[in-house]
């Protein structure tokens, strides 16, 4: 399957960045994460738009997340997939029920994101901060036997975002809400990108039930000499673009322990997989 298909673990990197991306942890706080990750796919957006079948491939990561103050103005955060699976479902035929094409999975540590984050400005409800993060290429670009499994794009990216967020009442009820923009500065002839999103969330049952919804946007710049498939078939392309939604459940059964799951997919899109991500979490609250 060397056709123009992405992967992303953009929306991983997109979602657990953006989850306390506006209130940073005071010193010596944290919000640490284990996290499973799950994408599997028959079809893929292609660079025009279009909805295209594939052969059913996929993505699975186990990794961790972790935020901490080192003081109340500035926190330090990095995401390690410390395992990635990309794989590819056997052919089966319907009629014979013979095997057309055989499966295959490869499995390897993935790309890291490590970031820093400042706090700009608090007074009241309202909070913005800026968040340098530098993307690793600690995955593989070129996995599996024809080098089209990548646990990673083999390319370093330095991405610059400014965030907002504030607290508000509606219907006598608290929520949140934040917001991001940012630039995401690529290498090895990939395009540059324009980064977006919005987060909204409440809480119930004395803060233990946490409801979220997210969407976030990534734009092209298009200035980048690699084709929307590159020279292996990565599923790891370049020139990615898409508009996702998506939610998140948390719950807290301590005042320090928790779980989560989470679900996003890409409502339209370009090079990208069109198919849901879903993530179940364990989290510890630093305090």
């Amino acid at each position: 399957m060397k056709k123009s298909i992405v992967l992303s673990l953009l929306f991983v990197f997109t979602c657990q960045f953006f989850t306390h991306a506006q209130w940073l942890e005071k010193k010596g706080n944290g919000y640490f994460k284990l996290s499973a990750w799950s994408l599997e796919a028959d079809q893929h957006y292609t660079n025009s738009g279009k909805i295209d079948p594939n052969a059913t491939r996929g993505i699975f990561n186990l990794n961790l997340y972790g935020k901490y103050g080192l003081s109340d103005n500035w926190n330090v955060i990095a995401y390690i997939p410390f395992f990635v699976k990309s794989y590819q479902n056997h052919q089966v035929s319907s009629v014979t029920n013979e095997t057309l094409l055989e499966g295959e999975a490869f499995n390897s540590f993935g790309d890291m994101d490590l970031g820093i984050e400042y706090r700009l400005f608090k007074k009241s409800k309202h909070a913005f901060s800026t968040t340098l993060t530098l993307g690793i290429p600690s995955g593989d670009s070129k996995g599996g036997s024809d080098g089209s499994y990548q646990t990673g794009d083999g390319e370093f990216n330095q991405q610059l975002r400014f965030n907002a967020g504030t607290s508000f009442s509606l219907f006598k009820h608290s929520f949140y809400g934040k917001g991001y923009l940012g630039f995401n500065n690529k290498t090895n002839n990939f395009s540059d990108e324009v980064k977006a999103g919005l987060e909204v969330g409440t809480s119930f049952v004395g803060s233990k039930l946490l409801l979220l919804l997210r969407s976030n946007m990534v734009k092209s710049l298009k200035n980048g000499s690699l084709n929307a498939s590159n020279n292996n078939g990565s599923i790891f392309a370049n020139n990615v673009e898409f508009i996702s939604i998506g939610g998140e459940v948390a719950w807290k059964f301590t005042k320090k322990l928790g779980v989560s799951l989470g679900y996003h997919s890409a409502i339209s899109g370009k090079v990208i997989y069109a198919a849901p991500s879903y993530e179940a979490g364990l989290f510890y609250l630093l305090k």
